[in-house]
């Protein structure tokens, strides 16, 4: 049965507020069509981003691709419950790949039958093993800020004919990440979009490095202990999930009110972004108590 592929949120988004906090995957954006494939009767199928394919519509050439593919028949003969999505290259706005990067399939997730995202590490093993091209990530940031997501563009040459400038943009994933909404959803920052958005230049950032402010403040002192008293007193007279807000709430409150002083002693005056720092605190409560929620 087909599936379409989720919405990739714009960065800044409501649907993508607080992504950035925790480990996220910076991707390559390529500019072609999108497809998936899966097995479906003992017989590979494949989709375009609205719809399923038939050999007399097949999305310009690429589900007879991936019929006469062999890398795909052996992957789904070891794992016929996966599915495979990823950008078909055929020529869209951006025509500076390389030449040999046209029509090939580049794997940029895989679905599990439930319908649960694999980690990059555990599905590029996979694609990997049948010789499956797949999109390898530009950077892993951890509680980045916009600046250090915004330079990955510049880093992104992938499939890019040398001196022909960058491409089409880069998509964030945090895998353990789900939004407010309670959906799993990745962000994208498109480069003509940000050139337009943003005209200064800005100063190299390092993608990788010593941990924030605000992840230290979390490590130091938001503790399983402190999550477990506040959670306690709220619990007190019974637990309800409608309790969830002023769960976090509270926890937040203790935090700020019992530990900054001793944080800024401790960190000689960090700079703190309080509203990131509000973010790793309910995070960080979440991952304690994951049966509350």
């Amino acid at each position: 049965m087909f599936y379409k592929y989720q919405h990739i949120e714009k960065w800044g988004t409501d649907e993508v507020e607080g992504i950035e906090i925790g480990e996220c995957y910076v991707y390559p954006k390529i500019d072609g069509t999108n497809g998936s494939c899966w097995l479906e009767d003992g017989q590979i199928r494949a989709g375009s981003r609205n719809r399923e394919l038939s050999l007399g519509n097949d999305n310009q050439g690429f589900y007879g691709a991936i019929l006469e593919d062999p890398t795909i028949a052996t992957f789904f003969a070891e794992y016929p419950t996966m599915r495979i999505y990823g950008e078909y290259l055929i020529p869209h706005s951006l025509k500076t790949y390389n030449d040999d990067a046209w029509r090939k399939f580049y794997v940029f997730d895989v679905v599990d039958e439930h319908g649960t995202y694999l980690h990059y590490n555990v599905y590029k093993l996979m694609v990997e093993k049948h010789g499956i091209e797949y999109i390898p990530p530009l950077a892993i940031i951890t509680d980045g800020s916009e600046e250090q997501f915004y330079k990955c563009l510049e880093k992104n040459s992938y499939l890019i004919k040398d001196g022909q400038g960058n491409g089409e943009g880069v998509v964030c994933k945090r895998y353990d990440f789900t939004n407010k909404y309670g959906r799993t959803t990745w962000a994208k920052i498109v480069t003509a979009e940000f050139k337009v958005k943003h005209t200064k230049a800005m100063g190299a950032t390092e993608i990788q490095g010593e941990l924030t402010p605000e992840r230290q403040f979390i490590n130091e002192y938001c503790t399983a202990a402190l999550i477990e008293k506040e959670y306690a007193k709220v619990s007190l007279d019974g637990w309800s999930s409608k309790q969830i807000p002023q769960l976090l709430g509270v926890v937040y409150h203790a935090l700020v009110t019992e530990c900054t002083w001793d944080a800024i002693k401790k960190f000689k005056q960090p700079k703190i972004d309080f509203k990131k720092l509000n973010r790793m605190c309910n995070e960080k409560v979440k991952e304690v108590l994951p049966k509350v929620f």
